[in-house]
């Protein structure tokens, strides 16, 4: 499973410390920067990267951190099939991940210590989706919302 990763300068150190303990666990993991440490970089920037990777690679996973999470959050949130969430405890991830098929991890550099986030990290990637109807059918629904046709309203 591919894994899209990306930060601004306040998740920046998070994210490296995450890269690498995602390498060593041999995920196969893509940098969507920043790829330097820029205290002028945006969020946005790093949120549509991962999330257009993720969009478009279907059997694929991101992580996304700012310093609160949601910023890249709701940046994230605006490509079509993306669902994100920031999550700061490890059972947030599993029950996101089973009930809601989260694709985009979103974390908090600001809340969260390293440790705890790997935690958080290595329960998101290990979860699977439950597929049982009651979701599927809820996951249609903001699908076809997203997917509205406004033009004959």
């Amino acid at each position: 499973m591919k894994i899209f990763i990306g930060a601004d300068h306040r998740g920046f150190e998070l994210k490296e410390f995450l890269k690498e303990k995602l390498k060593e666990n041999n995920y196969d993991v893509e940098d969507c920067g920043n790829l330097v440490f820029d205290p002028n970089d945006d969020y946005p920037d790093f949120a549509f990267k991962v999330g257009d990777k993720v969009s478009q690679n279907l059997e694929s996973l991101g992580i996304l951190i700012c310093g609160s999470g949601a910023g890249v959050c709701f940046a994230v949130n605006k490509i079509k099939g993306i669902r994100a969430s920031v999550i700061y405890e490890e059972e947030m991830a599993k029950k996101a991940r089973e009930d809601d098929d989260l694709n985009v991890l979103c974390l908090a550099s600001d809340f969260i210590n390293k440790e705890k986030a790997w935690m958080i990290v290595k329960n998101f990637l290990e979860t699977k989706f439950k597929k049982e109807e009651k979701y599927l059918r809820r996951i249609k629904k903001v699908s076809d919302y997203e997917n509205k046709d406004y033009s004959s309203d």
